[in-house]
């Protein structure tokens, strides 16, 4: 008997199965595996953060431009980023969009 599990976008998958990997999810994990090298994320907020706020991500730098932030800098890895992300809604800031930085 197999007792199955809600999976990612209502997929079920079996009970201990393996999460399927972020490039799975069409997604590209912040860390190149390959080359062994941190990646750089650009993150934009709707509004301009106080400087209190800017400093609740003290490993990211930061700028205004026209209504927006913009935060930028290394991400160690996939939970680095996660972390950020879940910074950002703890926090009530709506990010407008997030990408990877060429090297």
């Amino acid at each position: 008997m197999t007792h199955t599990r809600p999976g990612h976008l209502g997929r079920v998958m079996p009970c201990g199965a393996p999460r399927p990997s972020m490039e799975w999810w069409g997604h590209e994990p912040p860390y190149d595996r390959e080359r062994s090298t941190l990646m750089r994320y650009e993150i934009r907020v709707d509004g301009q953060m106080s400087k209190t706020l800017t400093e609740a991500f003290p490993e990211l730098e930061s700028f205004v431009v026209a209504h927006q932030t913009v935060l930028f800098g290394p991400v160690l890895d996939e939970a680095h980023l996660y972390g950020l992300l879940a910074r950002f809604q703890s926090l009530g800031l709506h990010v407008a969009e997030m990408r990877r930085l060429p090297e």
